[in-house]
């Protein structure tokens, strides 16, 4: 059944309505002649697009577009019409090089980095506020506090964690439901059929806890496009980061075992009559744990595509196959737990599972 942006869905534990689809703006004033970022123009066009087709949820950073820039522009464009929009934001990445205080998971920079987002954004709240990458230094009670003294203040309404190892989240989240703090209701991390190992442990947990996924790069940064092939499986340049190829290289995401599933991906994409992105989207739609993609497009084109994700269907042998060319190996405890042991554990006889 076809979706549309305004079929909202509730973010994991909580009331708060968002659109099966949030806009990423990462391309918005990235600068220094990368060809990967968009124009003022193309990203105005964007803005409206999504709107105007009642998306809601739209995904920036404090780090996004040269130090905040990315924000900037988000505030300009929807200047008049911003109450109805939920907009997520994160902190933790710098945005003052040589300011030890001005990056991290720490409070100081917490609340330093939610008053120059809100001065950016040209905003009196942050909707939802991410900590944007685990930093294996900060305490995590001081992480929980100043997150639930920002939400006491008013200055944010609700949190999640983005790139955060999943015991650590379980962790924070049973911390916080036991303290009566203020708890997570939104996990944002890589999902794409190229990076599937969050099924192991990250989105069994964003269930358990009751985060809502919300993937980034359920495109694997453009490889489920099409757009790459053996031809480009070259040694990366270690200088180079001017182009997403060039990006894409150095990140490990160029392999033979990615462009094996991109085919596969094509060949669906070819069967449905859709585009391979479109399928790469659906895909990770048909996740019950996933609440809301984020998807990070440079033109108002790239954006007219990815909507039609909403309306792919793909079939259950499609899918079938598009798991298989995707799979990742079982790890522990998982192998031993699935299987024979099963028998021993419930006494041979059948029990049922829930949720």
């Amino acid at each position: 059944m076809a979706l549309q942006l305004d079929d909202y869905r509730l973010l994991g534990r909580s009331g708060l309505r968002v659109s099966p689809l949030a806009l990423g703006t990462m391309t918005f004033r990235v600068g220094n002649g990368a060809s990967w970022g968009s124009s003022d123009e193309e990203a105005g066009k964007m803005v409206d697009m999504y709107i105007d087709r009642g998306g809601n949820f739209i995904d920036t950073a404090d780090f996004y577009g040269q130090m905040g820039q990315s924000e900037v522009l988000l505030g300009e464009l929807v200047k008049g019409r911003r109450d109805p929009l939920v907009i997520s934001t994160k902190y933790t990445l710098t945005t003052e090089p040589g300011n030890a205080n001005a990056s991290g998971n720490h409070r100081k920079n917490m609340i330093k980095s939610v008053e120059d987002s809100l001065r950016r954004m040209q905003t009196d709240y942050i909707d939802l506020l991410y900590l944007h990458m685990w930093d294996f230094r900060t305490p995590v009670d001081e992480i929980l506090r100043a997150f639930d003294d920002l939400v006491r203040m008013g200055k944010v309404l609700y949190i999640g964690l983005s790139d955060t190892p999943a015991w650590q989240a379980s962790r924070m989240q049973a911390i916080a439901e036991l303290r009566g703090w203020t708890q997570f209701c939104a996990l944002q991390i890589s999902y794409s059929l190229i990076e599937r190992t969050v099924e192991r442990e990250m989105i069994p947990m964003a269930k358990e806890m009751g985060m809502g996924v919300s993937p980034w790069a359920p495109l694997g940064q453009g490889v489920l496009t099409g757009k790459y092939t053996r031809d480009d499986l070259v040694p990366p340049d270690p200088n180079d980061i001017s182009s997403r190829k060039a990006i894409n290289a150095l990140g490990g995401k160029l392999t033979e075992r990615n462009i094996d599933i991109a085919d596969a991906v094509i060949a669906v994409a070819k069967e449905i009559g859709c585009t391979p992105a479109q399928v790469a989207v659906a895909w990770t739609l048909k996740n019950p744990s996933v609440c809301s993609p984020v998807i990070g497009v440079r033109t108002p084109a790239q954006l007219e595509d990815n909507l039609g994700a909403l309306e792919v269907e793909i079939s259950d042998e499609q899918m079938a196959r598009l798991d298989e060319v995707s799979a990742v190996p079982p790890v522990f405890p998982m192998d031993v737990l699935k299987g024979p042991s099963e028998d021993f554990m419930f006494g041979f006889v059948k029990v049922e599972q829930r949720g």
